[in-house]
């Protein structure tokens, strides 16, 4: 994970610096390679990593995995590329501490982090091998590793999103220019999405519909791999030393310079070990998963699940090749059910968005944008603020939005309801406003379906005559007839403030 700069978000580093954020990327790296690139300039060379050979370099084959999203190992075809005729593997995930507690990212969202990290420092401990949480900026920190360990070969798992596969291809190169052999193999989406845009001449598809029809004519994605065990090291280790914990052990909350006096207990627990324990309990409802349709709102599905996946995908703790398998084998059982009335079905559109965004760098802003429709938005700073801290005078878009703040978490149709509001509801408000508080918050935003799912809601993208609305008023009465969830919230919330004065 590496951050650098501001979030104003005023340009395409800027914005480039907010995508970076949660994700173990080359910051300063990428974002002036990105920068340069967006701008069409070739008058300055892009900045890269300068990675120098090793001198007296090992003999043999010496790994790095380098982890970002696909935070396990199951299912991860780089490390296992890695591991084949290795004599020495390490698994490295990057982090700046200076810039945690200084970016404009919620506490939840790092804490889930955290413990994805834990969890999987604890499953390399099964395999004598640590995980190296690396502390500083990506271009000091990985060329000095590499010439402490003599480095050979660096895996890591395809990034399909625009930053990063700029920031991947400069890394790449650079390495490659030094001797050190990059391996990126795609799994964290179903498909390697280049292919689906090479099918529809160039373009990336803008209809569900279309995108159908282009994979249908495409063959399955390939199953998960099985997860790495002891067995498959073939002799590979990872020399650990005495200082690893101090120099290399996962941060807590408290050192990356966040307050947590009064943090109330994590409603999601990261890491591969709670993902697949969910996953297990998920498929276990047969009937539901087999009669799943459009997602309907009751009053127990506000509260979040002890089977819910969707933070576990957007980490990559749980394959989306897995669970799609999993669930292509229990629909053969039970009961076959076509997109997109099924969880299938879901997944897909997490593809759909992916698959738009890939090569779109203006992907997550109206302007420059060559898919949004330019809406002549109404800049309301006060109103902007109440509505994202739960404060706009409308209990049911005031307890959704205090549900997100506190778990991290809201049902689809809570998100739609209070996107909806902020946009062509009524406050008229931009959806890039709504998307960066989503992405501050929401523990399952990641940039490409967080983006195509505000500039769908806000008809700037995809659907621009899908004209239904969201009644601030009917829409909660209905959902919550009793006013359970909107006195658990938003009473509370009151209290606190009225303690506070």
């Amino acid at each position: 994970m590496f951050f650098s700069g501001g979030l104003a978000l005023k340009t395409p580093a800027d914005r480039i610096a907010r995508h970076l954020i949660l994700d173990s990327n080359v910051g300063d790296v990428a974002m002036s390679a990105a920068a340069e690139t967006q701008s069409g300039s070739s008058t300055r060379t892009p900045i890269v990593a300068q990675v120098t050979t090793p001198s007296g370099r090992q003999s043999g084959k010496h790994t790095v995995h380098w982890f970002r999203k696909g935070l396990r190992l199951h299912d991860n075809p780089a490390l296992r590329e890695g591991l084949t005729g290795a004599a020495t593997f390490r698994c490295v995930f990057i982090i700046d501490p200076w810039f945690a507690s200084s970016s404009n990212v919620g506490i939840n969202k790092w804490r889930f982090l955290l413990q994805c990290l834990e969890d999987l420092d604890n499953n390399l401990k099964k395999l004598n091998s640590r995980l190296f949480v690396v502390r500083g900026q990506p271009a000091d920190a990985l060329p000095k590793l590499f010439r402490e360990w003599g480095t050979t070969a660096l895996t890591f798992e395809e990034d399909p999103e625009p930053y990063g596969r700029v920031r991947d291809h400069n890394i790449m190169t650079k390495c490659r220019e030094v001797g050190i052999t990059v391996t990126s193999r795609v799994s964290h989406t179903l498909y390697k999405l280049d292919n689906i845009i090479e099918r529809n001449g160039g373009k990336a598809p803008l209809t569900y519909h279309q995108f159908q029809a282009l994979i249908a004519s495409m063959p399955p994605p390939p199953p998960a791999e099985p997860a790495i065990t002891a067995d498959m090291l073939n002799g590979a280790v990872t020399p650990l030393a005495d200082d690893h914990e101090d120099r290399f052990g996962v941060p807590t909350l408290e050192e990356l310079g966040f307050e947590t006096e009064g943090l109330k207990p994590p409603i999601w627990i990261g890491g591969e070990k709670e993902a697949l324990l969910r996953l297990e309990r998920h498929l276990e409802r047969k009937a539901w998963v087999a009669s799943f349709g459009r997602p309907k709102m009751t009053p127990q599905s506000l509260l979040a699940s002890q089977t819910g996946l969707s933070p576990y995908l957007r980490f990559g703790c749980l394959s989306t090749r897995l669970f799609y398998y999993q669930l292509t084998e229990l629909y053969t059982r039970v009961k076959r059910v076509l997109p997109p009335l099924s969880l299938h079905g879901q997944i897909l559109w997490r593809e759909f968005f992916y698959c738009a965004a890939t090569k779109n760098p203006y992907f997550d802003r109206m302007e420059g944008n060559p898919i949004c429709v330019q809406i002549p938005w109404e800049k309301n700073q006060e109103a902007l603020v109440k509505w994202a801290n739960g404060q706009t005078g409308f209990p049911w878009i005031d307890a959704i939005m205090i549900q997100l703040r506190e778990e991290g978490w809201i049902h689809h149709l809570a998100r739609h309801a209070a996107a909806c509001f902020l946009t062509r509801g009524d406050l008229w408000i931009s959806w890039e406003e709504g998307m960066k508080v989503f992405d501050e918050l929401l523990l399952d935003a990641d940039w490409s379906v967080n983006a195509g799912m505000w500039m769908w809601l806000s008809c700037s993208s995809f659907f621009q005559q899908f004209f239904h609305c969201y009644c601030p008023v009917r829409f909660g009465r209905k959902t919550d007839p009793n006013g359970d969830f909107i006195r658990e919230k938003v009473k509370k919330e009151f209290s606190k403030i009225n303690n506070d004065i």
